[in-house]
């Protein structure tokens, strides 16, 4: 079983809390996603695991075993970089091999464990080239294959995809999971790319200034983030946000801002109605707001009348950034569209895809 477990894990540089009071179960053969920000201390997370720096407080397991002082070289564990790291002296296959040799693994099964890497990752035909010869894409599955061939109970990445340009990174992605699924083997992923998280995990767990946020599946996140932080962070274009005030009038809930009122649906109102004559966030998706024309499909909504700042044509659809009076939103209206700056804008909000925060708090409302 490679099951990997925190249990409340700080990490401590003197006075800095990089890592602070981490309780997580990445869970056996699970593919899991860390994501955050620049510095808010995903990478460390995973250094811990591998061993390449020490936990300050709290324990972490492979398995059943406690690691926290066992060696990186006993742990079991494989790590690609964001950099390749190749030898640029050796062919692919000595680069994927070389591991192996220095661990004095017989040249029977090295070469039975390069030849299955190299089967999984296309690499087959490229096993004596030097790594000068080969495009990025080719470099980074040598740098998995490396790993791969260790057959270890836990893969970390870090950033793995960060030096590929962006038609890679899409293609790279799906090599992953496919990776995934056939090595049948605990992943944990390291990016700052939202995007990266949301199609490769099967868990994502997002991190702010060392402090685990939440930690479920993707379309969970997306769309029950429990905090304002999560909300922004997961989705692009980012949510909307605006600060207004909770309104009651006879049994019904809105939320007035000073360019437009809402009415909150019945069944999402009883969360907000507690905090009537205060004020809090409210958040709404870019595809949550459509162009009137596209949203007779919407059951629950309301109109509002905009004027449009600029837009972003996307091909199949376009993101439409527009004022409702002094209010900014973002809006994904038809591509068939053709706004321009200035012009006037119907947009149609979806009531049923309605965010609420706590000002104070920043935590989801409902």
């Amino acid at each position: 079983m490679a099951r990997v477990l925190f249990e409340n894990v700080w990490k401590k540089f003197g006075d800095v809390e990089a890592v602070k009071n981490i309780n997580m179960e990445i869970k056996d053969m699970e593919f899991l996603v860390l994501v955050g920000p620049s510095g808010c201390g995903k990478t460390t997370t995973l250094r811990m695991i591998a061993g390449l720096e020490e936990v300050s407080e709290g324990k972490i397991f492979i398995g059943d075993r406690l690691i926290n002082d066992v060696p990186p070289k006993d742990r079991n564990i494989a790590m690609v970089f964001q950099s390749y790291a190749l030898y640029p002296h050796m062919k692919v296959y000595d680069n994927l091999s070389f591991g192996l040799r220095l661990r004095g693994i017989p040249k029977k099964d090295i070469d039975e464990r390069v030849a299955h890497a190299a089967d999984i990752l296309g690499l087959t035909e490229l096993l004596d080239r030097y790594p000068k010869q080969l495009s990025g894409g080719q470099r980074q599955r040598v740098a998995l294959g490396r790993a791969i061939v260790r057959q270890p109970q836990v893969f970390l990445m870090d950033e793995p995809l960060s030096n590929l340009d962006a038609k890679l990174r899409v293609q790279m992605r799906a090599e992953l999971q496919n990776l995934h699924r056939r090595l049948k083997t605990t992943m944990v992923y390291v990016t700052h790319d939202q995007v990266e998280a949301m199609t490769l995990g099967q868990r994502i767990a997002v991190i702010l200034n060392g402090e685990l946020q939440q930690v479920e599946n993707p379309i969970s996140v997306y769309e029950k983030p429990v905090n304002r932080f999560v909300a922004g962070f997961i989705g692009s274009p980012p949510m909307n946000f605006v600060k207004g005030i909770v309104k009651k009038e006879d049994q019904s809930i809105f939320f007035e801002c000073e360019s437009f009122t809402v009415p909150v649906p019945k069944d999402l109102g009883q969360y907000v109605e507690p905090y009537a004559g205060k004020e809090i966030m409210f958040g709404i998706r870019p595809e949550d707001i459509w162009d009137s024309a596209s949203a007779g499909w919407i059951q629950e909504k309301v109109a509002l009348e905009a004027q449009v700042d600029f837009r972003e044509l996307m091909g199949s659809e376009t993101y439409v950034y527009v004022k409702v009076g002094q209010t900014p939103l973002t809006a994904r209206i038809s591509w068939m569209h053709d706004e321009i700056s200035g012009s006037k804008l119907d947009v149609v909000l979806n009531l049923r895809k309605l965010h609420f925060f706590d000002i104070d708090t920043q935590k989801a409302i409902v």
